[in-house]
């Protein structure tokens, strides 16, 4: 009911965008106005809106301000992409069936991408653009390690499963998401290596063949893929997140978003894979606090979704 709600909420802003548009009798599209509507898909330990603060802050609006229809996905913060794209799936068809349009241009990050791929895949019909924004495409270097370092079916395994659960049962207090199956572990292997590779085996559109290559820019089934994602990992002394990034960071050895290589964030046609952002950043950050020197990440948006409208999407 709560997803719902929030469809609805953001489908009545836009309409007031565009009425107001009407009304000063600008016939030609806005700058973001796309075809379809677009759905933003959030990442692990995601959520749509947490105490009032959006996951994607203040993306949304910078999107609808100009005529896109702009609806935010729900899922598990913690489960299997499958589970995920299973519900996601369901949302895609509210949306639908709430805008009468015919499809849908999907914007996943981090464990957003996969999500949404499983539904492009699944359901192409549904879909008309599949774009991943620091998508964990072919597994992260930090699940490996996590997966590796703590034994399965261990005491520090349970410990961890716990604290992971805690984190979710806030998560879910604060954003109304109470009613989604949780599983940290199942979040777990599907972000390995092993577990994404398993993924693209039975869902590889848009994933390059190549190590760090682009994939396929049209998939065999219609849907169009794209991606883009950072390579910086401290980006700004006033965001206390940063610092964190940094160390992570330093468990790649290629250039990273502190929790995806640039590499594993391929998917179709790769828009770029080194802005000055972390991980966090390509979601406008913490409040927004991103690099003084890098395009600001509600831009990057808004240009996405122009780069839809005028491929048709």
């Amino acid at each position: 009911m709560k997803q719902l709600i929030s469809l609805f909420i953001c489908c009545i802003a836009t309409f007031t965008s565009q009425a107001g548009t009407s009304t000063a009798g600008v016939s030609e599209k806005g700058y973001t106005e796309t075809q379809y509507p677009i759905v933003l898909v959030h990442g692990l330990f995601g959520f749509d809106s947490l105490a009032g603060i959006d996951y994607f802050y203040g993306i949304p609006h910078a999107l609808n301000k100009d005529g896109a229809t702009v609806y935010v996905a729900q899922v598990s913060a913690t489960n299997s992409s499958e589970l995920r794209g299973e519900q996601l799936l369901a949302q895609v068809e509210d949306v639908l069936a709430i805008s009468g349009a015919e499809k849908v241009n999907l914007i996943g990050h981090s464990h957003g991408g996969p999500t949404a791929r499983y539904v492009a895949s699944v359901a192409p019909e549904l879909v008309a653009s599949v774009t991943s924004i620091g998508g964990v495409n072919k597994g992260s270097r930090i699940a490996d390690i996590v997966r590796g370092t703590i034994p399965e079916n261990s005491l520090p395994e349970g410990i961890a499963v716990k604290l992971a659960q805690g984190l979710v049962t806030l998560i879910n207090l604060l954003s109304g998401g109470s009613e989604l199956p949780q599983d940290p572990l199942k979040s777990l292997a599907a972000l390995t290596t092993e577990g994404s590779l398993a993924f693209n085996q039975k869902y590889p559109e848009g994933i390059p063949t190549t190590r760090c290559g682009e994939g396929d820019y049209i998939a065999g089934n219609g849907v169009y893929y794209f991606s883009w994602s950072g390579t910086g990992n401290f980006t700004n002394a006033l965001d206390p997140t940063d610092a964190a990034m940094a160390v992570l960071g330093l468990a790649f050895d290629e250039p990273n978003d502190g929790l995806v290589g640039h590499c594993s964030s391929h998917l179709g046609k790769v828009i770029r894979d080194d802005y000055k952002m972390n991980h966090l950043d390509e979601i406008n950050g913490l409040l927004g606090i991103t690099h003084l020197f890098e395009t600001a990440p509600t831009t990057l948006y808004r240009q996405h979704a122009n780069r839809l409208q005028l491929q048709g999407l």
